[in-house]
């Protein structure tokens, strides 16, 4: 999932794709660097309070730009970080005994409000079927690059909508 986004970001090749793409691209990356330190059994180098700051700036960011209609996806983006913020916040402390750090591999408790996180992974899984369909069908592939870009989609909603569904439950 990392690798295609990495890859575009390193060819700066989106005056063909668009700056959408890249923003796209950044997102996804910031947000699978967010569920691998959530699922890391020590955490991850940044601290709770750090990600749930970066996660607030990234579906801020997103939101006003959907809001003002320039790019597509960003509706997507915004409601993706607003997820992540939702786990990195409704993870239940333990007292802190963990320290400040992401510790969700060893979570024994449900996530706070178990409501907000299964309307969450109801529409990550049904956006995941749904790109993976029209990728599939082929629209998505025609575009050189864009194919990639829908399969992380993919995974990424399948991963959000599992892992969402797994802490809620």
């Amino acid at each position: 999932m990392v690798l295609p986004c990495v890859l575009r970001l390193v060819r700066l090749d989106y005056v063909r794709l668009g700056r959408g793409v890249r923003n796209g691209d950044l997102a996804e990356l910031l947000l699978v660097v967010a569920m691998v330190a959530m699922l890391s059994p020590v955490g991850g180098p940044i601290p709770a309070a750090g990600w749930q700051a970066v996660l607030v700036l990234t579906a801020g960011w997103f939101a006003l730009a959907w809001w003002r209609g320039r790019q597509s996806g960003c509706a997507h983006h915004a409601l993706s970080a607003a997820a992540m913020l939702y786990m990195v916040t409704a993870m239940p402390d333990d007292g802190m005994a963990h320290g400040p750090w992401l510790t969700m591999s060893t979570m024994d408790a449900r996530l706070a409000v178990p409501l907000v996180a299964v309307a969450a992974a109801a529409y990550f899984v049904v956006d995941a079927a749904r790109t993976g369909v029209l990728m599939v069908r082929g629209p998505v592939v025609s575009v050189s690059g864009h194919a990639s870009r829908a399969a992380c989609r993919v995974v990424m909603g399948a991963g959000m909508g599992y892992l969402l569904l797994a802490a809620a439950l």
